[in-house]
């Protein structure tokens, strides 16, 4: 038997003990960061943003992501088109509309490139509180279309608090540029990989019985088997703020998009993988549409700005059993868009 006498070892131990809630391991490429309710991992290069694709385990039911990642995130856009100067553009940054992958609407991006997949490398920092762990990370946008200029900073802060089976998260934009409708463009909460709806029993909207016109789906549930072939993302369970406004219709009281996992092999069903918006109000434009997978983009912005201002959104992602359950923790954090972190406390903002 091994006795341990070194006081130094002892003391060791004693400050392991203390942060017990949660193990950290930091390795050149990835965070991992572990507690008794989750697992997850952040990447530090390669396919980089938010959570690594099928890191985030839940616990209490064995389930993962069954996507790209959560949270992930592309370029700064806006409405119109880049179609007069596409020969001087990166072929990454040109966005060609009227298509099954971006539909009829014409949008452009301003700063580039594509964060996850061209950002290459990130340099996230690990706060731990009392209670809670968080990453933070950005990166300064290096390329611009014609008529503006690179170096608009994209900020992004995760918090895994003591006990949750969800994380909050906010992403925001320092631009340097003006726009009359600048967005940014996320996965919220993330891509969807199936093969005939084999990794998710359903999908839950909440907004949807206001945007979707006659097809409504009772509750905002649809079943998996909508999504076996592919359509644009414009022509089924579309969100646009600006259609609310020609219609005359109310915001709605929730931003809740989330899919019902199932195991692949066995049929079993599990939890709920929300990504709640928690102002309804900064949502631009949200997809839910099948394209070889379930594409859950998001657009939040949408609004005059001007160089030296800011905008962002906050929100919730995570596992939840029932879509009350969802509510209820909605209700809790509703109309909040912003999120700071010190190693004292995380507190979301409006």
């Amino acid at each position: 038997m091994l006795r341990i006498t070194s006081p130094v070892i002892i003391l060791l131990l004693t400050v392991c003990q203390t942060h017990a809630d949660f193990l950290v391991e930091e390795t050149e490429t990835e965070i991992h960061i572990k507690s008794l309710d989750i697992d997850v991992s952040i990447r530090k290069e390669g396919y980089v943003t938010g959570t690594k694709a099928g890191s985030f385990l839940d616990k209490k039911t064995g389930f993962r992501d069954a996507g790209f990642g959560l949270d992930i995130v592309d370029w700064i856009m806006e409405p119109g088109t880049d179609e007069a100067y596409r020969d001087q553009l990166p072929d990454h940054m040109v966005y060609k509309y009227g298509n099954s992958y971006h539909g009829k609407q014409q949008k452009r991006s301003i700063e580039g490139p594509q964060i996850c997949t061209k950002a290459k490398k990130l340099q996230p920092k690990v706060i731990e509180g009392k209670d809670f762990v968080a990453v933070t990370q950005q990166f300064k946008y290096t390329l611009a279309a014609p008529g503006h200029k690179p170096g608009s900073t994209w900020t992004q802060h995760l918090v895994f608090p003591k006990g949750k089976r969800y994380f909050i998260s906010s992403d925001r934009t320092d631009a340097v540029n003006d726009s009359d409708a600048m967005f940014l463009r996320i996965d919220m909460p993330g891509h969807i990989k199936h093969k005939n709806g084999d990794t998710f029993s359903h999908i839950y909207l909440s907004y949807l019985n206001k945007t979707n016109g006659p097809a409504v789906f009772p509750g905002g549930v649809i079943a998996s088997q909508h999504f076996k072939k592919d359509f644009a993302p414009d022509e089924r369970f579309n969100y646009r703020r600006d259609r609310l406004k020609r219609r005359r219709t109310a915001l709605p009281k929730r931003f809740i998009r989330a899919y019902k996992l199932r195991d692949p092999k066995t049929g079993r069903e599990g939890p709920w993988l929300a990504g709640m918006t928690l102002e309804p109000s900064v949502v631009h434009e949200a997809w839910c549409h099948q394209r070889g997978y379930v594409c859950m983009i998001q657009e939040f912005g949408g609004k005059p700005i001007k160089a030296g201002q800011s905008f962002s959104a906050a929100f919730i992602v995570g596992y939840f059993d029932s879509i009350n359950q969802m509510h209820r923790v909605y209700d809790r954090y509703d109309g909040h868009t912003g999120l700071t972190v010190s190693k004292d406390e995380w507190k979301l903002t409006r």
